[in-house]
């Protein structure tokens, strides 16, 4: 129904395309192609294909938006608007030796490659050493160091000299990593 150049009532996706008509002022031809209202894109004007050209055509995505704002638009849209960091922080790394290879994807010429020694770095061993996993913080370090300590102090084991060469190894790799967090 129209009354001067708009219509009353827009149809929705809902309407069967052969009752929608055009939305174009003085149009009566079939409305088969929808056009966006917003950048939202979730409502749509129902157009014939000519006015739907026109429209599309003449349509801006950015309109209204500032020059810093369409730069971070598209910015965004690079990675597909999916959470970025810089390479080797914020996110654990592969490491091969966790992964199960139960279909033999990491053998080389029937070869298990995952009974070779990987390269580590001496991070790694200090996080293996004190059993802890990345990402890694200064609380979770000193937390672990603490327990540790109090397990394996001399005072606790008498003297052991097992506990005390195991008390070396824990003091040396704690201070491995309170170094790599600290630059």
């Amino acid at each position: 129904m129209r009354t001067g150049s708009r219509k009353l009532d827009a149809p929705s996706a809902d309407t069967p395309r052969s009752e929608r008509t055009c939305e174009h002022p003085q149009c009566s031809r079939p409305g088969d192609y929808r056009a966006p209202r917003s950048r939202n894109l979730d409502n749509y004007y129902w157009f014939c294909l000519d006015h739907v050209r026109d429209y599309n055509k003449a349509w801006d995505y950015y309109f209204g938006m500032s020059q810093a704002e369409i730069e971070n638009h598209i910015r965004h849209d690079t990675v597909w608007r999916r959470p970025t960091w810089p390479l080797g922080k914020g996110r654990e790394q592969f490491d091969p030796r966790t992964v199960g290879d139960r279909f033999g994807l990491f053998e080389e010429d029937g070869i298990d490659v995952s009974c070779r020694k990987p390269a580590t770095t001496p991070e790694y061993d200090a996080m293996r050493i004190m059993e802890l996993l990345p990402p890694l913080t200064k609380e979770s370090l000193k937390k672990r160091y603490k327990e540790l300590v109090k397990c394996l102090h001399p005072d606790t084991h008498n003297g052991d000299k097992v506990a005390e060469e195991q008390l070396k190894v824990i003091i040396d790799a704690y201070k491995t990593l309170m170094r790599s967090l600290n630059v």
